[in-house]
């Protein structure tokens, strides 16, 4: 009777193991809502690329860009259900879960992208990305895209030229005040029709990245693109709160390390990519490229500024004052 039962749990014992050594990976599904040849879809492929290198049979990538699996109206509630895995959403997508994230959104708050970096980096930066684990949403790191210029089918020189126009906007309080105050009328707008809302008229204008303009054609709809700088356009990649507390810890520990990395990569390409795609744009000719004087510049940021103070009491007087403080090297 022993002997049957030791042979019996070895055999069980023997399967087990096996059993172990033929589990699954881990399918990490990660959408997101722009073209691959953006720095958010490069740093999605790069993600891919490392973490299946370092993590063979353990972890599976699957990587949907352009909408392919969910657009901008469903990518949240799709994370929070567990239907995908990982995002990298703009970080004006966030203002139903952390009031305080609104502060990338306010007009000329930083310089240059380097403050940015300095603000993110600070303590005040990191804990934002763990603002909303209350609602099941983790922020990993923040990615670059580049700062933000505005197009219409008219020039726009000085806030006054904006006036009557309809830009399109992310869902975002903050950005339709911005346009509110030159007198402009923002129009909320997922990225996926943005082309075909200029191109029939559905609205005249809109603010992005030099690489987003570019890798959507946006610009073959827009006759003037003003280097504006006006503000940031980053994303955070967030993953489902339950998700990564629930994977094995040395897969967590270590694609913890690969989005560091990739980050830093991410960032390192998002000026190039930019200026890249500036240069086809120009050589385009479909879109004149205006470039502001300081003078109208300073114009644009003194229109603009008042957008601080409405939303200085949900964003915090302290943190809008480091993010400040992030220009001064």
């Amino acid at each position: 009777m022993l002997r049957i039962s030791l042979k019996a749990l070895a055999c069980a014992l023997s399967l087990s193991v096996a059993g172990l050594v033929q589990a699954e990976p881990i399918i990490i599904k990660f959408a997101h809502v722009v073209a691959d040849n953006t720095p958010k879809g490069q740093g999605a492929l790069l993600f891919k690329k490392l973490a299946e290198e370092r993590l063979p049979d353990k972890v599976q990538v699957e990587v949907y860009p352009n909408s392919s699996l969910f657009g901008d109206g469903k990518e949240m509630e799709a994370l929070l259900l567990g239907d995908v895995h990982m995002l990298a959403p703009s970080l004006a997508k966030f203002e139903h879960y952390a009031k305080a994230i609104q502060i990338y959104d306010l007009p000329f708050l930083f310089d240059d992208l380097a403050a940015a970096d300095r603000f993110q980096s600070s303590p005040e930066g990191k804990a934002l990305l763990t603002s909303m684990e209350d609602k099941n949403i983790t922020g990993l790191a923040y990615w670059h895209n580049g700062t933000k210029q505005m197009s219409a089918n008219k020039a726009l020189r000085e806030p006054s030229d904006a006036r009557g126009l309809k830009f399109r906007v992310q869902a975002s309080r903050v950005l339709e005040e911005q346009f509110k105050i030159v007198r402009a009328n923002p129009r909320k707008m997922s990225f996926a029709e943005v082309y075909q809302g200029l191109q029939t008229g559905v609205v005249n204008g809109t603010e992005n990245t030099w690489s987003n303009y570019e890798s959507q054609k946006v610009h073959e709809v827009q006759k003037y693109i003003t280097q504006s700088d006006h503000g940031l356009i980053d994303y955070m990649v967030i993953t489902n709160t339950k998700f990564w507390r629930g994977l094995p810890d040395d897969v967590r520990s270590e694609l913890a390390q690969i989005m560091d990395e990739v980050t830093i990569e991410v960032n390192r390409q998002a000026d190039e990519l930019n200026q890249k795609a500036k240069r086809t744009i120009a050589e385009s000719g479909k879109s004149e490229i205006i470039e502001l004087t300081s003078a109208q510049r300073a114009q644009w940021r003194e229109a603009m500024r008042p957008v601080w103070k409405k939303f200085e009491d949900e964003i915090g007087v302290d943190l809008i004052k480091a993010a400040e403080a992030a220009n001064q090297l």
